[in-house]
């Protein structure tokens, strides 16, 4: 069975757009994964297949209406057990976690928006996820679905060439990823950090460590605010798991 991304949009031909190159390309023409387009327009009203209209309270932009939204959705058949995520400024951050999740599973269902956005009542209704990939506002959610849809499919079994690929990275342990370094071991005077080429694998992973944790306490306090909460409440549970066993517990 592929993993199937579903795209509801009003540009169908932005997709798969880069993700038919490359790693993914490769696996799209194997079967691994799917990808195909549901039009918003097709399911507009009246003569100009209308899929907005002018938002309630006033205000700038327009809205998609939750009824177009809707008959979009059940068009596309697609299994209950697929989520469908809306991609959105105001949705919660994305995260390698909620790439994982969506990787493991049969597949997405991804809402483009456009305009103001979609009506809340159609995404309160059907139990819509609102996702956002960054504090920035885009002129619609196409370039954000091609985002999640590339880190989702680069997870898919057979996709990447190692599967280490997927283990030492940024994210996956809550740690940004430690700096690279190839050939030459000499460039413009700057040289490769000795640890690496010393062969002792031990050594070079405890730098791997030391930098990958430097790095994501300069770069990004948030995720090494939580990485340690993380790190601090396993160890009191493991020290607390310690002491039943000691009693006998």
């Amino acid at each position: 069975m592929s993993w199937k991304a579903t795209v509801v949009t009003l540009f169908p031909d932005m997709f798969p757009g880069p993700l038919g190159q490359s790693l993914a390309g490769r696996a799209l023409e194997n079967g691994v994964w799917e990808c195909r387009t549901e039009d918003l327009r097709e399911h507009g009203l009246g003569r100009h297949r209308a899929v907005d209209d002018t938002p309630f309270g006033g205000g700038a932009g327009m809205v998609i209406r939750p009824d177009v939204a809707d008959a979009a959705l059940a068009a596309t058949a697609a299994e209950a057990n697929i989520p469908c995520v809306y991609l959105t400024p105001r949705g919660r951050p994305l995260t390698q976690a909620d790439v994982r999740r969506y990787a493991a599973g049969p597949g997405v269902m991804l809402l483009c928006g456009r305009f103001e956005g979609v009506d809340e009542r159609f995404l309160q209704a059907r139990g819509v996820e609102q996702v956002s990939i960054g504090d920035y506002v885009l002129s619609g959610g196409e370039t954000a679905a091609l985002v999640l849809l590339d880190a989702c499919v680069r997870l898919l079994p057979g996709v990447m060439g190692s599967e280490l690929s997927g283990v030492e990275e940024s994210f996956s342990d809550g740690l940004l990823e430690y700096p690279h370094y190839t050939r030459p071991a000499v460039w413009e005077g700057h040289e490769v950090p000795e640890v690496l080429l010393s062969g002792n694998h031990a050594a070079i992973a405890q730098w791997r460590q030391a930098k990958a944790e430097e790095t994501t306490r300069e770069r990004r306090p948030d995720l090494w605010s939580a990485w340690l909460a993380r790190k601090n409440g396993n160890r009191a549970a493991a020290v607390g798991g310690a002491a039943q066993a000691d009693l006998g517990v």
